[in-house]
């Protein structure tokens, strides 16, 4: 067993943080940013803040729980796109970077774009390496992916035949990676897990809601799974 006592728990939409221990007796303590749910199960405390989509607010919510909540590990949880062909619908994070840092130099396709480690000088050469997350449990039965994380909500099949192909990703998020970051910063360890709910296509508007309840359930189911493993 970990040392983790006080887990922070963070997602982009609300439908996801209901989802995860509904049921749970909790405290809601109301933040500039949105609510604050703590629960405790396996043991843990645990914080669940939902402050909206994007990188902005999920460093923002990364550095007000780090703050306030003095939490052992970050857990982002909720739902994503895939762009791979990696089986399964459900993914535990092993890594993540963020997919429009870099350099443009034209805007032709996506060969006028450099990828760079974020906050890294944008120029040179261009040797990026993901952030690396907390290792699975053993026990845990998902498969691993990496996620790229953007301010973009993706429904271009040439964005994610790029995100897989050059970026070597298996899925996609507007969150993960800046809360990788921060929690990199912060000499916090991080971990997550994704369900899918489109294939960042054409189709990815409808497909995203006709199956947000099922994934945000099937992504809670796994992360409290996760949680009684560590």
């Amino acid at each position: 067993m970990s040392d983790f006592k006080n887990i922070a728990v963070i997602t982009g939409v609300i439908d996801e943080a209901d989802a995860f221990l509904p049921d749970h007796p909790s405290k809601v303590t109301n933040t500039p940013l949105a609510p604050v749910r703590q629960v405790e199960h396996a043991g843990k405390q645990i914080a669940i803040l939902c402050p909206g989509i994007g990188k902005v607010h999920a460093a923002a919510a990364t550095m007000h729980l780090y703050n306030s909540f003095a939490p052992d590990l970050f857990l982002i949880i909720g739902t994503a796109g895939q762009v791979s062909n990696l089986e399964g619908n459900c993914f535990y994070l092993h890594e993540a970077l963020q997919a429009d840092y870099g350099t443009l130099e034209n805007s032709n396709g996506h060969h006028g774009f450099t990828h760079y480690n974020a906050g890294t000088w944008p120029m040179g050469p261009s040797n990026w390496m993901p952030f690396q997350s907390h290792p699975i449990p053993e026990s845990l039965n998902l498969p691993k992916a990496r996620i790229a994380t953007a301010d973009m909500f993706v429904k271009c099949p040439d964005r994610s035949t790029y995100l897989r192909d050059v970026l070597k990703t298996d899925l996609v998020d507007m969150e993960t990676a800046a809360l990788a970051q921060m929690a990199k910063l912060l000499n916090v360890p991080w971990a997550g897990i994704k369900a899918t709910t489109d294939n960042a296509n054409g189709e990815s508007s409808g497909d995203f809601h006709t199956n947000l309840e099922v994934a945000a359930k099937r992504a809670a189911d796994a992360a409290t799974e996760f949680l009684t493993l560590i």
